[in-house]
C-alpha cells in the first residue's frame, strides 16, 4: 500500500533495511544462540544516521519523530526484532529525557544518543510492580543537594548497555503515584551496579538486567521535570514509546509472512508447491491483511502524535501497540505452521520469530492493561460528549 513517504522517510527506511540485510541478517542466529549483545551494528546504525531519526536537528538528529523511528525499527525487525531492540529500548529510555529533560540535560545526553555513542533505558518495573506501576517500591531520599536511592528494578531492556537510565523511585509515600520522581542516573554512578541477567525465551540478543541502587547518590539536577512527576512522566513516555513497541511487532510479522510465502513457493507436496493449496492460501492472505492493517494503524498513530495536534493520544498508542503485537504472535505462528517441521527447526527464522513476537504483547503494557486503558479513554470520551 502506497504511504506517501517524504524522500527523507523513504531514505530511512531503504538505510534501515539495507543495514539489516547487510549487517544483522548474517549474524542474527549466531547472536539470539549466544545471546551476544550487537555493539557491532549499533556502531553500523550510529553510523549510518538511524541512532538519532526522533532527535532534534539541533542535538545532532533527524527530527523525524514517531513515525521515522517506526519505519527504521519496522524494517530492521523484518530481519530481527531482538537485535533492533538496541536501538529501539534507547529510544523508550530517552522519550523522558525528550519530553521532559530542560536544555542542560539534553545537551548533555542528547547528541551521543544521536550519535550512537551512548545507549540509554527505561528503569520502572520492579518485582512487585509491573503493570501497577503505582506500586514501585524503589525510593529516593533527600539529603542536601543529592537524592539517595535504594531498591531494585527488574527486566530492564538494555540493562547494563545503556550509559543513562530513567529511573522512577518514591520520594514521598504519603502521596501515591503523586510522590514519584524521575532521575537521570549515570551508568557508574557509585550505589548502581547490575544484577541478574535475564535467560529469555526470545529477544536474546538484547540485554535484560536487574538495577541495583543501593544508597546511590543522584544530584537534584538530575530529576527530570520536577518532585512529585515521575508517574506522569512514565504515563506519558509509554504513550509516546508504545507506536515503537507497535513497530517492532510489524516487522517482526512482515518478516514471517516473507519467510512463509518464500517457503510454500519452493515446498512441494503431491507434486505442486503448498502455495497452490487453497489452505496456505488463504494463511497467507489472512496474514497479508492482518499486517497492512496493523502498518495502516502504527502510521497513522505515529502520524497523529508527530502532528502534536492531539494532547492526550494514550488510547491510540495502546491500540497501536497491542493490535501489531497481536498479529505479530498469529503471524509467527501461521508461519511457523507453514513450514510445518522446518519451522519448528533453528535451521529457519520463523521459529526465532515466533520467540521474539511474544515478548511485543507483554511489556511496555501487557495487552491487557492496553486494553483497559484503551476502555478507559473510551468511557471517558464518551462521558465528555454528554
Amino acid at each position: 500500500m502506497e504511504y506517501f513517504l517524504s524522500d527523507k522517510e523513504k531514505i530511512v527506511a531503504e538505510t534501515a533495511r539495507e543495514l539489516a540485510e547487510k549487517y544483522i541478517k548474517p549474524v542474527r542466529a549466531e547472536y539470539d544462540e549466544k545471546g551476544i549483545f550487537p555493539w557491532d551494528i549499533v556502531k553500523a546504525m550510529g553510523k549510518a544516521d538511524l541512532c538519532g531519526i526522533y532527535i532534534p536537528e539541533e542535538y545532532g538528529g533527524l527530527n523525524l519523530g514517531i513515525f521515522g523511528l517506526s519505519l527504521a525499527v519496522e524494517e530492521m525487525s523484518k530481519i530481527c526484532g531482538g537485535i533492533t531492540l538496541a536501538m529501539a529500548a534507547t529510544a523508550l529510555g530517552t522519550f523522558p529525557l525528550l519530553l521532559y529533560g530542560n536544555k542542560e540535560q539534553k545537551s548533555k545526553y542528547l547528541p551521543d544518543i544521536a550519535s550512537g555513542k551512548l545507549l540509554s533505558a527505561f528503569g520502572l518495573t520492579e518485582a512487585n510492580a509491573g503493570s501497577d506501576a503505582g506500586s514501585i517500591q524503589t525510593k529516593a531520599v533527600k539529603d542536601g543537594d543529592f537524592y539517595v536511592l535504594n531498591g531494585t528494578k527488574t527486566w530492564i531492556t538494555n540493562g547494563e548497555v545503556a550509559g543513562i537510565y530513567t529511573v522512577i523511585a518514591v520520594t514521598d509515600k504519603t502521596k501515591g503515584a503523586r510522590g514519584t520522581t524521575a532521575f537521570l542516573v549515570d551508568k557508574g554512578t557509585p550505589g548502581f551496579s547490575f544484577g541478574r541477567k535475564e535467560e529469555k525465551m526470545g529477544i536474546r540478543a538484547s540485554s535484560t538486567t536487574e538495577l541495583i541502587f543501593e544508597d546511590c547518590k543522584v544530584h537534584k539536577s538530575q530529576i527530570l521535570a520536577r518532585e512529585g512527576m515521575g508517574f506522569i512522566v512514565a504515563m506519558n513516555t509509554l504513550a509516546n514509546s508504545r507506536p515503537g513497541v507497535a513497530a517492532q511487532a510489524l516487522g517482526i510479522a512482515s518478516g514471517a509472512l516473507d519467510e512463509a510465502l518464500a517457503f510454500s513457493k519452493e515446498r512441494k507436496q503431491f507434486g505442486s508447491p503448498i502455495s497452490s493449496f487453497q489452505a496456505i492460501q488463504h494463511m497467507l492472505a489472512d496474514m497479508a491483511m492482518e499486517i497492512e492493517a496493523a502498518r495502516a494503524l502504527l502510521y497513522q498513530t505515529a502520524r497523529m502524535i508527530d502532528s502534536k495536534k492531539q494532547k492526550n493520544f494514550a488510547k491510540e498508542s495502546a491500540m497501536a501497540k497491542a493490535f501489531c503485537s497481536d498479529v505479530a504472535m498469529r503471524a509467527t505462528v501461521n508461519a511457523v505452521q507453514i513450514l510445518g517441521g522446518s519451522g519448528y527447526m533453528k535451521d529457519y527464522p520463523a521459529e526465532k520469530m515466533m520467540r521474539d513476537a511474544k515478548i511485543t504483547q507483554i511489556y511496555e503494557g501487557t495487552n491487557q492493561i492496553c486494553r483497559n486503558e484503551i476502555a478507559l479513554q473510551l468511557i471517558k470520551e464518551s462521558t465528555a460528549k454528554k
